[in-house]
């Protein structure tokens, strides 16, 4: 993302920040703005050209826009929910 979740630095940054706390969900984020390199590779990496991009256990989920859709479709909590188990090893 562009900025943190307490200081983003652009509108869709903000975007998935506030969807994501309003859910109550913790993530871990990169400020592209701060890390030159990420920013410059990770589009390729990604074969996603923009930012933010939200990425869950290793894959990329996509862009605001995308993440958006999904929070609106009621998708958005059930992925990471599930993602979320399957990240605790069974006991």
């Amino acid at each position: 993302m562009k900025g943190s979740p307490e200081n983003p630095k652009c509108g869709f940054s903000a975007q998935i920040s506030q969807i994501l706390c309003n859910l109550g969900f913790k993530f871990a984020y990169v400020d592209v703005i701060e890390n030159p390199d990420i920013r410059l590779q990770l589009p390729d990496f990604a074969n996603w050209p923009t930012f933010p991009q939200l990425w869950i256990n290793g894959n990329l989920i996509g862009g605001c826009d995308i993440v958006t859709q999904m929070h609106k479709n009621g998708e958005l909590v059930p992925l990471i929910s599930n993602a979320l188990k399957s990240a605790i090893p069974d006991e």
